[in-house]
């Protein structure tokens, strides 16, 4: 069911997303293409914020900070499967894989090379910065819609 904490969640992770791809492109090595990196990752951000943080308001003000954040890691998480996802598929169709196996294993380790260019100051900031914000602002307009 549709809430004014649901709606506002969804915007406010979606700008999070947005942002967190912007200061996470320069680390990306050298010619690669930013495509729609910072689009999906504002799609990734309305879809969670408004099915965590959205659908938990309302349960006090620790609990909201808590899944603020728990909404910004899954965010993080689940950008890195969708473009390690991705990747993989890209690869495939270029045949560089030799059997499925190799490729599903090819996606995991292609999350850990995207996790790793993920651990800079600047991204895990605005993921923890933007997840308490948005957790406490989440809650706010919780209670003030409620």
């Amino acid at each position: 069911m549709p809430t004014a904490a649901k709606l506002f969640a969804a915007l406010f992770f979606a700008i999070v997303g947005f942002v967190t791809a912007q200061l996470y492109h320069p680390g990306l090595p050298e010619g690669t293409p930013l495509g729609l990196l910072r689009e999906t990752c504002a799609g990734i951000g309305v879809v969670c914020g408004w099915r965590i943080s959205g659908a938990l308001a309302g349960r006090g003000t620790a609990e909201a900070i808590a899944t603020g954040v728990r909404t910004t890691v899954t965010m993080a998480v689940v950008a890195l499967f969708v473009f390690a996802s991705w990747k993989m598929l890209k690869q495939s169709t270029r045949l560089r894989y030799d059997g499925p196996m190799e490729a599903v294993l090819a996606v995991f380790q292609e999350f850990l090379d995207y996790g790793r260019l993920m651990l800079v100051p600047e991204v895990i900031g605005a993921l923890a910065i933007g997840g308490l914000i948005g957790g406490l602002l989440t809650e706010a307009v919780g209670r003030r819609w409620q």
